[in-house]
């Protein structure tokens, strides 16, 4: 089974962002003191990296080659931003609010994609284990925040 062009495209973006988190947490670990808040972010990084890893390994065994569909780099660069000032503080709290907001935007993309009724079997049981996985990181970064308030 193909995907559309608009699942393509959509699954493309859904692993150019996996690779962004990757980078972002493992930014955030460098930058954290609290060793508990680093190995959360340490392991988010492996996650997001193990995350693309699968999706970039199914767009492939799918469609052959991957197709860099259309990417909102102007939204993905102010959020970049927002973030970014967030690190330069280097006030764990912004940080993990950035990280935070970032991974609720990755679940509702994901879920939104996974709506598509042409999903593969295959592509579909991946993502949900993903989304699943991230939903599950911020279930955890709720004893953050409650150490910071």
């Amino acid at each position: 089974m193909k995907y559309t062009e608009s699942i393509s495209n959509r699954l493309s973006e859904l692993l150019t962002k996996n690779y962004d988190a990757e980078a972002r947490y493992a930014k955030a670990a460098k930058i954290v003191d609290t060793p508990q808040l680093k190995r959360f972010f340490e392991t988010q990084a492996q996650n997001r990296y193990d995350f693309g890893y699968e999706l970039n390994s199914e767009i492939n065994s799918v469609v052959g080659s991957l197709n860099k569909g259309p990417h909102n780099l102007g939204g993905a660069h102010r959020a970049w931003m927002s973030i970014k000032d967030a690190f330069t503080s280097n006030d764990e709290e912004s940080i993990l609010g950035e990280v935070i907001k970032g991974e609720k935007t990755a679940v509702d993309e994901y879920k939104d994609v996974l709506n598509n009724s042409t999903l593969p079997p295959s592509t579909k049981i991946i993502l949900i284990r993903q989304v699943d996985n991230i939903e599950s990181a911020l279930r955890s970064s709720e004893h953050f925040e409650v150490v910071f308030v």
